[in-house]
């Protein structure tokens, strides 16, 4: 008989505080997908960390009943990075949205990626600086018209997943707000991966950008425009599967499946370990109006760097023996104050 004792549900990985978004957020949805995945992953509250930036979605530590940290602008990354290099035994929560983890902490992510620290990182992208009342953010569109670009942003916007798959992340994926048990599907992915994990989450800012995403996300629209990448199968999407996504001429393009081989549909390898495939995939749709891709992008395995930088001390102690601080300080020019 299996022991249920130290079992959890979703109310025990909620904490006593008042959750503070405005009524109608995307971010409920999210935070209610992960209080729900969490017992379901069978890890412990003591070794779970949610670490944030600034903005909106860096309130999640406070809602979350485990240990957490809320940092600084952008620097969520970087916080986690340390701590996933001293505590490789816990299980460490990234958080953050499109201005704070693309902008201010653009580089932290990016390295944080290429290095394949052991961190899942969700990026909530809802096109808007929410908590700062509604500039553009970074994947905004061009021509935005806000508050702080009355005359529509000149900004061409980042695609976060062609950027963590250009940073050659392990592991990236995209999910949206509007479908719970895709959201937890993806975020149990990106835990069971060992190093980086990027998963961007579209959500709907209802104040400052309503209905950025509805072309894709609202139901009636999800067959016409949300391309379910599955492992292992052609590419095919549309209330009766009518359409498909072929290579061509060095790019993905969508067709009509009654126009081309069955043969020459892109069968989708998240494995590859050749990103360019994937990359193209994310260049698909040139805004939430067009076919867009949602799933896993890329699932590849390389040494996590906390395990590499633990074996490169371990053997640098044994070729030099322990380290002397003292020495190290003093083996340079010194002053006497």
């Amino acid at each position: 008989m299996t022991d249920t004792s130290t079992r959890t549900g979703p109310a025990d990985w909620a904490t006593d505080q008042e959750v503070r978004w405005c009524p109608g957020c995307g971010d409920y949805s999210i935070l209610t997908a992960m209080r729900m995945l969490m017992p379901e992953l069978d890890v412990d509250r003591e070794k779970t960390v949610f670490v944030s930036g600034i903005g909106c979605a860096a309130r999640f530590p406070y809602y979350m009943n485990t240990y957490g940290m809320h940092g600084i602008h952008g620097r969520a990354p970087a916080i986690a990075s340390g701590l996933a290099m001293a505590r490789p035994d816990l299980d460490i929560w990234v958080i953050g949205g499109d201005g704070d983890m693309l902008s201010i902490g653009g580089n932290h992510l990016i390295h944080a990626l290429r290095r394949n620290v052991n961190l899942k990182v969700l990026m909530f992208n809802n096109m808007i600086y929410g908590l700062t009342k509604g500039q553009f953010s970074p994947t905004s569109e061009s021509g935005k018209v806000t508050k702080s670009s009355p005359m529509g942003s000149l900004d061409h916007p980042f695609n976060p997943i062609s950027i963590a798959l250009g940073a050659e992340s392990t592991f990236v994926a995209r999910t949206h707000d509007m479908d719970r048990k895709h959201m937890m599907d993806t975020f149990r992915r990106a835990h069971e991966h060992k190093g980086a994990a990027f998963v961007e989450v579209f959500q709907n800012c209802n104040v400052f950008n309503d209905g950025a995403w509805e072309g894709i996300t609202k139901k009636q629209n999800r067959d016409a425009n949300l391309i379910q990448l599955n492992h292992g199968q052609p590419i095919k999407f549309g209330a009766d599967s009518e359409f498909g996504v072929v290579i061509d001429d060095g790019s993905a393009k969508v067709v009509s499946v009654s126009d081309v081989a069955e043969s020459s549909l892109l069968v989708h390898d998240e494995n590859k370990e050749d990103p360019s495939t994937a990359f193209m995939l994310s260049r698909l749709a040139r805004g939430p109006f067009e076919p867009t891709p949602v799933g896993i992008f890329r699932a590849v395995e390389r040494t996590e760097y906390a395990a590499s930088a633990t074996q490169q001390l371990a053997v640098a102690q044994d070729q030099k023996g322990p380290g002397d601080l003292a020495a190290i300080l003093r083996s340079r020019g010194t002053w006497t104050v």
